[in-house]
């Protein structure tokens, strides 16, 4: 759950849509950005693929889009994790859905993650949460993007606090994030990001409350760290690395995407 739920996020993503004209473009530093996409990704686990879609919302103040996600598949054989659980199939499936507000600069979304990995939860594990996202005033080279959220986690056969089986799907805790986007702009083309996370255990089954971002752990400070280099007004390269206060950079998860906007 805990690399999944991760909103900052990203991939290695091609864009594939909608020929827009040029003053359509979308400034893809800009993570309240909306625009179709489709892509592929290279991580240490595997191999991510990404299918995005700009919609109408009906409303000419709002912009919206749906992304979809299949993740850490042939793990094993491109992958470089060693861990017990890399193997060619998917890992996780991811689903969500941004809408922006251009009036006041803020941003929903719903995000929906599946993990296929047996967990210390359940044999499959997921989560459902919706946050906020809201762009705050430039400074200097800065942006920052404050967000706040809540969700449910849920799973496949559950391990009750009894250690028995809760055969079937079920809800066993609820949770809060709060976080930020952080945004420095180095040059016209280059930029850098850190986006740390904080997700806390709200309420659930005891082992929930007790173990929901791992072992004895009821919370968790996730960060995110990501270098760009914007190629053209269409693509960029990005390298992304994601660890958390229970391991270091270089034990963390790391990848690499060429992002490209039609």
């Amino acid at each position: 759950m805990m690399k999944n739920i991760f909103i900052a996020t990203s991939l290695l993503t091609i864009s594939l849509t909608c020929f827009a004209e040029d003053e359509e473009i979308q400034d893809m530093s800009d993570p309240l950005a909306v625009y179709t996409q489709a892509g592929a990704g290279y991580t240490d686990k595997g191999l991510n693929l990404k299918i995005g879609q700009a919609y109408d919302t009906g409303f000419d103040t709002t912009m919206a889009m749906r992304v979809f996600e299949v993740k850490g598949f042939y793990g094993d054989a491109l992958g470089i994790d060693d861990s017990i659980n890399t193997d060619d199939s998917v890992d996780a499936i991811r689903f969500r859905n941004y809408e922006l507000d251009l009036t006041n600069g803020r941003g929903g979304q719903i995000d929906v993650n599946y993990n296929f990995d047996k967990s210390h939860l359940a044999d499959k594990s997921g989560d459902i949460s919706y946050s906020l996202l809201q762009a705050l005033p430039k400074m200097g080279r800065f942006n920052f993007y404050p967000l706040a959220g809540a969700g449910l986690a849920f799973g496949n056969n559950a391990i009750e606090d009894d250690n028995s089986i809760d055969s079937g799907f079920s809800i066993y805790g609820a949770f809060a994030l709060v976080g930020m986007y952080g945004k420095m702009e180095l040059t016209d083309n280059i930029w850098l990001n850190y986006n740390p996370i904080y997700l806390q255990a709200l309420s659930g089954s005891d082992r929930y409350k007790d173990h929901a971002f791992g072992e004895n752990n009821d919370s968790v400070l996730l960060h995110e760290f990501a270098v760009s280099y914007q190629i053209n007004p269409r693509m960029n390269v990005r390298y992304f690395a994601n660890w958390s206060e229970y391991n270091n950079f270089s034990d963390g998860s790391h990848r690499i995407e060429i992002n490209y906007q039609l």
